[in-house]
């Protein structure tokens, strides 16, 4: 199987005031968990750490209030998991999607067909996507990159 690596550039003119750039990261996540999600695609979002996974967990119940997303953190809900399963561990079942928030590429990435990345504008952080992405590239994925549509509000409430 060819994992699909899509890296979605974050520019800073996509930033909202008042949004930090980690709240504009979940932003970015919940809209791709959603998108897989209404594809009938099962989704694995990878965290950095236990708080950065009970963050997104926070921000899915209140992300679209008109089309909920089934989610729930690794070992909660039902036996398979939600369709959207958060963690900041190894997935424990198959699932298609693997969005990425950390700052490596997971080496169990190569278990999906399509991987998800984000491209930050701190210099910093970007640096560290262009590693990922020569990373994914190294390891045959085929690899695409696109800038992400600027969200018009985010709600940051939760």
């Amino acid at each position: 199987m060819l994992t699909q690596a899509m890296f979605y550039s974050i520019e800073e003119q996509s930033t909202v005031t008042g949004v930090t750039e980690a709240q504009l990261h979940l932003h970015y996540a919940c809209l791709q968990a959603a998108h897989f999600y209404r594809q009938n695609q099962r989704v694995f979002i990878y965290t950095q750490d236990q708080q950065s996974a009970h963050d997104i967990d926070e921000m899915l119940w209140a992300f679209d209030p008109d089309s909920f997303v089934p989610h729930n953190l690794i070992g909660e809900g039902p036996k398979q998991g939600a369709a959207v399963e958060i963690s900041w561990q190894a997935p424990k079942n198959r699932r298609a999607v693997l969005i990425n928030l950390t700052s490596e590429v997971p080496n169990f990435a190569n278990q999906f067909s399509h991987l998800i990345d984000f491209v930050p504008a701190d210099e910093t952080l970007k640096e560290q996507a262009r590693n990922r992405f020569r990373t994914c590239r190294q390891w045959g994925f085929n690899v695409a990159h696109q800038v992400a549509s600027a969200p018009q509000t985010i709600d940051t409430t939760s």
